[in-house]
């Protein structure tokens, strides 16, 4: 059962939208899911707290350090998909997490001083890696992106992770007034009202578009393990 954490030493990068587009969306699709809310401003918790939460998506909250691994542990044994959302720092909490990941997902904005901390997160997973002596995937996303706009400093950042050979998701999260409006209204973004959201049904084919990259990156590591089992 694939555990997908999203992890950033830098706030605000955009790991709480992810994690509850990624794992609304999974939901919706009729997969039953976990997110564990491990970020101290709990906005996960927040937003499960309010109307229109899939049945099928739990959230669990109050994740210490002494605990990340059980609860991880826990609901990997209940729900076919554990999504984790971390707190925007570089602490053990956050090193635990990592070490259970199937897929670590690292959002980041198109600046360099985010893909500066993407860095230091990808430093971190690699750190587990020996630790634990496995591979752990990762991909960086890029978040609050334009979807009009590629600037010429969102090409350079793209293009010098390429060269180092650090994939990146193709889909972009983009800057959008649905992702506000469900930590403010709750329940998903199928169920937002189009008549107070601008541009919903974008938003709407952007997170199922990520979503869907997610599962298809999860199939290609499970070949690949698959794989290297047999060689």
């Amino acid at each position: 059962m694939p555990t997908i954490v999203f992890a950033s030493p830098k706030g605000g990068a955009g790991k709480s939208t992810a994690s509850v587009l990624l794992a609304t969306e999974l939901a919706l699709k009729g997969a039953a899911v976990t997110i564990i809310d491990a970020d101290p401003n709990k906005p996960v918790s927040e937003w499960a707290g309010r109307e229109g939460r899939p049945e099928n998506l739990t959230v669990v909250a109050d994740i210490s350090e002494k605990t990340i691994i059980d609860e991880i542990e826990s609901a990997s044994q209940k729900t076919p998909f554990v999504v984790v959302d971390l707190e925007g720092t570089a602490s053990m909490m956050v090193a635990y997490a990592i070490s259970r990941a199937d897929l670590v997902i690292i959002p980041t904005q198109g600046s360099q001083l985010d893909a500066k901390e993407a860095g230091k997160a990808i430093k971190l997973i690699k750190q587990q890696e020996r630790a634990f002596s496995k591979t752990i995937p990762y991909s960086i996303l890029f978040t609050r992106t334009s979807s009009a706009i590629r600037p010429r400093t969102l090409q350079h950042i793209q293009q010098e992770f390429q060269k180092h050979g650090i994939r990146s998701f193709q889909v972009q999260i983009n800057e959008r007034e649905a992702y506000r409006a469900l930590f403010s209204f709750g329940g998903t973004l199928e169920t937002l009202n189009p008549q107070f959201v601008s541009n919903l049904e974008a938003a709407i084919i952007n997170a199922r578009a990520f979503a869907g990259e997610v599962i298809a990156m999860l199939r290609d590591v499970g070949q690949t393990e698959s794989t290297s089992k047999v060689a």
